[in-house]
């Protein structure tokens, strides 16, 4: 039995503020550009504003990338187009400043954090920074076990809460988040298939490194041999990250309700975060408000969880790669959001017409000369 009490997060989760938003948009209605001439972009300046309580916006200028890094036991029934327990040589990628993401990381001036969560490989081959959070070696076959055992499934959700903590305390205001994962989304359309109640081939993808047929009908295979273990646990939400997500996934899930609860935005990026941020929303409905779906990774599980949390991406430029190249390419979008927000001038008001002037202070007219009096003599005659 857990001690973690997950209805928690429904009461201290609050909504971005609305006053604030009404105060930015009547400062938006109030500038020199006529409102709804940028289009999302004045509703990514005022969802900003609401998520940090000013007007005008303050700029975005201390993000980071958190990609939470894990192998799953699935990619041995060839599912994935990277050979199973591989994701460690990703990260070391990610690390040596390799990979796309580090690579826009590097030219946004973004630091990376790479958090490993269920690697499998030795914790010794990474830095110690890196693999401090390690829940296992490698998640389990979630076609015919438990990815998790629940204190596992617990210990990767509290990390995720600790992680999230620490940015926050660490003056964090934006968040890209990614993951870092080998078979990760064969578990991601798992638990979306699971929560929208819809079947394994609705779902079910060709991963970041596209799969060729045969290993798309055995990852079919694997999401409908895994659903039907997911559908018993549906309603508790740890049991389900332990019986079909990871450690990663878990972690993730504990990271983005931590980050709502202590108010810091979160840009998510493809199938994987999808996923946990479903399992958030069911965790705690007003979640949502504090996320944005950085881009459209073409992944048919991504786009049913965003339809069914109201996310609509602000990129679709077909990047499949993952470990959040798709969601950084959409952090200068709501930084230039943030800026125009609070940089555009405000219409010079027009002056006052002066009110007209009250009967008693107009000057009198002149008066009018009064007819001589008529001749006495005259009127006696």
């Amino acid at each position: 039995m857990s001690s973690l009490n997950l209805d928690d997060f429904t009461d201290l989760i609050e909504r971005p503020d609305g006053g604030v938003r009404r105060d930015a948009e009547a400062r938006r209605e109030r500038q020199i550009v006529p409102p709804g001439s940028l289009g999302r972009l004045d509703d990514l300046g005022e969802w900003l504003a609401a998520a940090q309580s000013a007007v005008p916006v303050r700029p975005v200028e201390r993000p980071r990338v958190v990609l939470f890094a894990g192998d799953h036991g699935v990619a041995a029934l060839g599912v994935s187009a990277r050979p199973a327990g591989s994701a460690d040589q990703l990260v070391r990628a990610v690390l040596e400043g390799a990979s796309p993401a580090s690579i826009l990381a590097r030219r946004l001036n973004v630091p990376v954090r790479v958090v490993d969560m269920a690697l499998d490989c030795e914790p010794d081959a990474l830095p110690e920074g890196v693999v401090r959070h390690r829940v296992r070696r490698g998640s389990g076959r979630i076609d015919v076990e438990d990815a998790l055992t629940l204190e596992e499934a617990e210990a990767a959700f509290r990390a995720g809460v600790a992680v999230a903590d620490e940015e926050a305390d660490a003056g964090t205001d934006l968040v890209v988040l990614g993951d870092v994962s080998v078979g990760g989304t064969t578990a991601a359309a798992v638990l979306i298939a699971a929560l929208c109640g819809t079947d394994a081939s609705v779902v079910t993808g060709r991963g970041g490194l596209a799969i060729d047929d045969l290993a798309w009908m055995r990852k079919c295979a694997a999401v409908r041999d895994a659903l039907r273990r997911a559908r018993p646990v549906l309603g508790d939400q740890l049991q389900l990250l332990a019986a079909v997500g990871g450690a990663d996934l878990a972690a993730m899930t504990g990271f983005l309700l931590q980050s709502a609860v202590r108010k810091t935005p979160v840009i998510l990026d493809g199938v994987v975060s999808a996923a946990c941020a479903l399992v958030g929303q069911r965790i705690a409905f007003r979640a949502p408000d504090w996320w944005l779906a950085g881009q459209n990774s073409g992944e048919p599980a991504q786009a049913k969880a965003l339809d069914r949390m109201a996310l609509e991406p602000l990129l679709s430029h077909g990047v499949t790669v993952g470990e959040g190249a798709g969601a950084l390419l959409a952090l200068p979008l709501v930084q230039a959001a943030a800026a125009l927000a609070a940089e555009l001038p405000e219409k010079p008001e027009k002056p006052e017409k002066p009110e007209k002037l009250e009967a008693a202070d107009e000057p009198e007219a002149a008066a009018e000369p009064s007819p001589e009096p008529e001749n006495p003599e005259t009127l006696a005659e």
